[in-house]
């Protein structure tokens, strides 16, 4: 497809990966999850013949929560992975990415106490350089969703909760915080309240149980990426604030405005936000013929002003009632020519999008649609499908992780591997939390999944 006065190639899918459902990390609980966001080791990345090799961190989210949430420690799961691409025409075995875990990088604070999964139900006040965290039961609450690798080994990490970015030392240490503007941060009763209406079993709700403005309930900051250079952080909302049309909640077809943060970390200590993008998220129509909006769940940045951002509806999959999909899919967009919001009121109280509607003031990104996840075509090369039959083969309904890295080939030096993942809930019929089993209640063993794609990038383009 050409974007602006650029060409990217979609060469088709050429690997598949799986993890088992009822496969376990080293600390007993079930490795699921594993594909709410994630970063390859570029530095890692070798190339022998056919076959490459390299270290991936994967990052779980807030643990198994289908009956609500549970004290599940925040972790990165790291990964030794061999992966050789597969070209031919016959149907192959899922089987030429292999993720073989290695470690559980546990997230915690200076003084040991690790984050939990828990719904935040209360506000630890600002000290000690950070700002207001969301918490329960003393401990910082995490709802982890994006991750990068900075240079020095350090990650950054982006929460739902907050929504935040959170900066851990290699070992999982927390530095620092960031705080989002104004307009992000959930408020109820005119003050920052972070639940996102998910307690613990037998736990009481929030009231109200929607924020009256700020991020939606379980829509924060789903996408993270990070400059080439490692001075920038981008960041963008899973779909529009409270104010900006998500008011009717996570269905609402008017929740499309959302934000896109860049920020300065040249000094980490000290990150500055930079600019502020409207992105207008693709909208579609069901089967019933009901207009929604396709949320976003992953970006990665590929120059200073064009990212991919996977964007995907919700409820059907495998394991699901339904297993098809309408909209599931890696896009494009671009920041040039937009507005800057950065620092104006639109990061206060005044709306950006008054009922779904964009003031005219504000330009947003340019945005194109690039690679079609639910090709069946490219899908039933792997044995693998969009829809029915609603078995194990069918794609899981959430594809929120995202890495780039390069094919190594001298006579195609724009051609990148681009790898995603599935964040699969948990969902297994072996399951084991906090040294408690489980059944999840859907009757599933949904895999964590991780698909890969050969493009290629407009030349002269380096994105990592």
């Amino acid at each position: 497809m050409t974007f602006g006065d650029a060409a990217f190639v979609n060469k088709g899918l050429v690997g598949v990966g799986r993890v088992p459902a009822d496969a376990k990390d080293k600390l007993g609980d079930t490795l699921g999850g594993i594909g709410s966001g994630m970063v390859a080791d570029v530095s890692s990345w070798k190339r022998d013949g056919d076959k490459y090799t390299g270290i991936f961190y994967m990052l779980p989210d807030r643990g198994w929560n289908t009956e609500g949430s549970v004290d599940y420690p925040g972790r990165l799961q790291k990964f030794a992975v061999e992966f050789t691409p597969y070209g031919d025409a016959e149907v192959a075995p899922q089987t030429q990415l292999k993720l073989n875990y290695e470690d559980s990088i546990v997230l915690h604070e200076a003084n040991g106490t690790p984050t939990t999964g828990l719904d935040a139900s209360a506000v630890r006040k600002a000290a000690k350089g950070l700002p207001d965290l969301p918490s329960a039961n003393g401990k910082i609450s995490l709802d982890d969703e994006g991750v990068v690798l900075m240079p020095d080994g350090s990650f950054w990490i982006s929460d739902e909760y907050g929504p935040y970015i959170y900066h851990f030392t290699a070992d999982g240490s927390l530095l620092g915080a960031i705080q989002p503007p104004q307009a992000l941060v959930p408020m109820r009763g005119g003050t920052p309240q972070f639940s996102s209406n998910n307690p613990p079993k037998g736990g009481a709700e929030p009231k109200p149980k929607n924020p009256e403005s700020g991020r939606q309930n379980n829509q924060g900051l789903e996408g993270l990426s990070m400059s080439a250079d490692g001075k920038t952080l981008y960041a963008l909302l899973q779909s529009a604030t409270i104010q900006d049309g998500g008011k009717a909640g996570g269905g609402s077809p008017d929740r499309y405005n959302t934000r896109f943060l860049s920020y300065d970390i040249s000094d980490a200590a000290a990150p500055k936000l930079a600019a502020e993008y409207v992105v207008q998220l693709p909208r579609f129509k069901d089967a019933k013929g009901k207009q929604l909006v396709a949320a976003q769940s992953e970006i990665h940045a590929l120059d200073d002003h064009r990212f991919l951002v996977i964007a995907r509806d919700s409820g059907h999959g495998s394991g699901l009632k339904d297993s098809t999909s309408v909209y599931r899919s890696i896009d494009i967009f671009d920041t040039t020519g937009a507005t800057n919001i950065a620092g104006t009121a639109f990061d206060g109280t005044t709306p950006v999008a008054p009922e779904g509607k964009l003031d005219p003031s504000v330009t947003p990104v340019q945005y194109a649609r690039f690679i079609d996840m639910n090709d069946n075509t490219q899908l039933n090369r792997f044995g693998l499908h969009n829809g029915a039959p609603n078995d194990a083969n069918a794609l899981y309904e959430k594809w929120e992780a995202m890495a780039l890295l390069p094919v190594l080939d001298d006579s195609a030096p724009n051609d990148y591997f681009l790898v995603v993942a599935n964040d699969n809930d948990f969902l297994s019929q072996n399951g084991s939390m906090q040294g408690t089993p489980y059944k999840d209640s859907s009757g599933a063993n949904v895999d964590s999944m991780v698909l890969v794609y050969r493009i290629s990038l407009p030349e002269g383009m380096k994105p990592l």
